[in-house]
């Protein structure tokens, strides 16, 4: 059970780190960018990511934990991925509402859903 849950906060804090990354990227710096990419997007291991660009492991530990560190921190203060959060909850709970209502009125308010959900996608 241990490993099971130990899984999914590694998918957890995978899934937050791609999301940050997406939305705090240009506030890092070009080697902080490269790394995050390598590890997060495309699955390098940190020694990979070491020979690739004639470092140490350590070095890019150091640039990844200070990269995960800086967006958190813009996260903490800009909060936009608790805002995308609430939103995505926010439509959830207005879709349980509208299949409630009578057709007609459900297509229009379905419409308006997808329009904000597309927002988020673009």
């Amino acid at each position: 059970m241990a490993k099971h849950s130990s899984e999914h906060e590694s998918l957890a804090k995978t899934t937050r780190m791609n999301f940050l990354f997406d939305w705090y990227e240009p506030l890092l710096t070009d080697r902080q960018r490269t790394y995050m990419r390598y590890y997060f997007y495309d699955d390098y291991s940190l020694g990979e990511i070491a020979a690739e660009f004639a470092v140490s492991r350590q070095a890019v530990y150091d640039q990844l934990k200070r990269a995960e560190s800086l967006l958190e921190e813009y996260e903490e203060k800009l909060g936009l991925y608790a805002k995308y959060e609430a939103r995505k909850r926010t439509i959830r709970q207005m879709r349980e509402t509208i299949a409630q209502l009578p057709e007609e009125q459900r297509r229009s308010l379905e419409q308006s859903l997808e329009y904000l959900e597309q927002l988020d996608r673009s």
